[in-house]
C-alpha cells in the first residue's frame, strides 16, 4: 500500500519532487549551489529549487541519514549520499519508473493500444 502525505514522505522513504532531484544530484558529491545548478541543467530549467527549499531539504535529509557532509570547499559544504540515501534514491527511481509505465499503459486504453507520445 502506498501512503501519500507530504508530512511523512521522508519517513516513508517517498520523496517529493525536490527531494528526488536533490538526491539525484548528490549521486556525485557537491555543494548546495552545485546541486541547484545541476538540477536546473538536468531538467532543462523545468525544476528550479530555491535556497530556502534546498537547505531545508538538506537538513531533513541529513537528519534522516540520507546524506552526510563530505567536507568543505572554503565556505561551501560538500554533501554526499549515504548508503541509506543511495538505497532510497534507487528505490524511488524504480517506483517512479513503474508509475510512468503504468501511466503509459493507462493512456493506451484511450489511444486504441497505441503508445502516447
Amino acid at each position: 500500500m502506498i501512503n501519500i502525505s507530504r508530512n511523512n514522505s521522508l519517513e516513508e522513504q517517498q520523496l517529493t519532487e525536490p527531494g528526488y532531484y536533490i538526491l539525484l544530484a548528490l549521486l556525485v558529491p557537491m555543494h548546495g549551489y552545485g546541486v541547484t545548478k545541476y538540477i536546473e541543467e538536468l531538467t532543462d530549467g523545468e525544476m528550479v529549487i530555491g535556497p530556502a527549499t534546498l537547505y531545508t531539504m538538506l537538513k531533513k535529509m541529513q537528519a534522516q541519514d540520507y546524506i552526510t557532509l563530505a567536507g568543505e570547499d572554503g565556505r561551501r559544504k560538500i554533501y554526499k549520499l549515504t548508503e541509506k540515501g543511495m538505497s532510497v534514491i534507487s528505490k524511488e527511481k524504480e517506483r517512479r519508473y513503474k508509475m510512468a509505465m503504468q501511466g503509459i499503459k493507462a493512456f493506451e486504453r484511450i489511444n486504441g493500444g497505441e503508445k502516447d507520445e
